[in-house]
């Protein structure tokens, strides 16, 4: 299924809500978001704030992620919405996991298509992810009926981001220990992975870039890989 091409003017100043924005590819989202000229306003969603100032950042910390209506009108009047709130599932329950994975997406992705299905939904998945549901992994099926559910919502567009293995830049931390750990000690092999499979391999500019092109000019597919991703950012 492909996205519907954006079809506003590419000068066009666009409003984006950001979640996740104190992890690691939501930090870079945001801070891609707050650099770029045709993004004139930035609203960050969260339990904590993300600790910075800038003229386009407002900051709305929001306690309760199952239920976003007391935030509605906070809401109003945005071109673009990057779901990038997640967490590991190591440890979880499947049942804790799709609380935190699948139903606090759902529940703001249904109250925003409750205001306006013109905007750009983004939502950050992963490779691997079981577009089937039906597969032994239990992170890759939540994860897939996530971006199932979000594609029938009907929005003017909708983007499942699957970045593979991901290059922090911009002094951006995981908060994942064990990611971290990787990229503390293992981050030779990383790049030594993007060196021989260049396409396999993004970085958190080049996601946080890629999101903001797509809401501007569309893309082709609604699953965006990490060969997507180097597209999209360099367009």
């Amino acid at each position: 299924m492909k996205a519907i091409a954006y079809l506003e003017p590419k000068d066009k100043r666009m409003k984006v809500i950001i979640t996740g924005a104190t992890g690691m590819v939501g930090k870079g989202v945001l801070l891609e978001c707050l650099d770029h000229p045709e993004v004139s306003q930035v609203l960050v969603i969260g339990r904590n704030s993300v600790g910075m100032e800038h003229d386009k950042l407002n900051e709305v910390i929001h306690s309760d992620f199952s239920d976003f209506t007391p935030i509605r009108e906070q809401l109003i009047g945005y071109d673009a919405c990057y779901c990038c709130m997640g967490v590991s599932a190591a440890g979880m329950s499947e049942e804790q996991y799709t609380k935190l994975t699948y139903t606090y997406t759902m529940e703001l992705a249904k109250l925003l298509a409750s205001i306006d299905t013109n905007m750009t939904l983004t939502y950050v998945s992963g490779e691997g992810t079981d577009s089937s549901e039906k597969g032994r992994s239990m992170w890759a099926r939540v994860k897939g009926k996530t971006e199932n559910d979000l594609m029938k919502l009907g929005f003017k567009q909708s983007f499942m981001f699957r970045p593979g293995a991901i290059i922090p830049l911009r002094g951006i931390k995981s908060r994942t220990r064990l990611y971290q750990f990787i990229y503390d000690y293992f981050m030779w092999l990383v790049k030594l992975g993007k060196r021989l499979a260049p396409n396999s391999v993004v970085n958190t500019t080049e996601i946080g870039l890629a999101m903001i092109n797509a809401t501007r000019s569309g893309y082709e597919k609604q699953v965006v890989r990490p060969a997507d991703i180097l597209t999209l950012a360099n367009n």
